[in-house]
């Protein structure tokens, strides 16, 4: 078997240990094996090979370290609401409490349904806007998809 087989063999275990953990490092140190491999195949020795693979690992790692630092991060709270599948629905509100909250059955389920800050407590169609612990925060839906929410 020659060294660039070995190499190729260590690049495909590499990425497939990469896929199990979800890690982009080992996908850099698989293109340094890569890298290797391809040295092989340029018949250059087993030295060079080793030193041209850990050259391109070792300034890909931290290549992609520093890329990672300069990315925004994400918000939190983005996150958890992408995760709710009920943002975006539409619920029916006949009655507002004084307090500014009302009972809404949703899914089955009766919920508390709070108003989203600057909407006005009316009777009508409501689009939940976001999930707060176990209340739904809701805004008037468009006239649009009221219309749609009738038929």
């Amino acid at each position: 078997m020659s060294h660039a087989t070995i190499w190729w063999i260590l690049t495909g275990s590499l990425v497939i240990a990469e896929l199990l953990t979800g890690t982009f490092y080992l996908l850099m140190l698989a293109i340094g094996a890569a890298a290797g491999a391809m040295a092989g195949h340029m018949g250059l020795g087993v030295s060079a090979q080793m030193t041209i693979a850990a050259i391109v690992a070792a300034t890909l790692m931290p290549a992609w370290h520093i890329y990672r630092r300069r990315q925004p991060k994400p918000d939190p709270q983005d996150v958890l609401r992408s995760m709710h599948m009920d943002i975006g629905g539409v619920v029916q509100i006949d009655e507002w409490q004084p307090d500014g909250s009302a009972s809404v059955k949703y899914r089955g389920a009766q919920w508390n349904a709070v108003l989203r800050p600057g909407q006005a407590a009316v009777a009508g169609l409501y689009r939940i806007a976001e999930m707060e612990g176990s209340s739904l925060v809701v805004e008037l839906a468009e006239p649009q998809e009221q219309a749609t929410e009738s038929v």
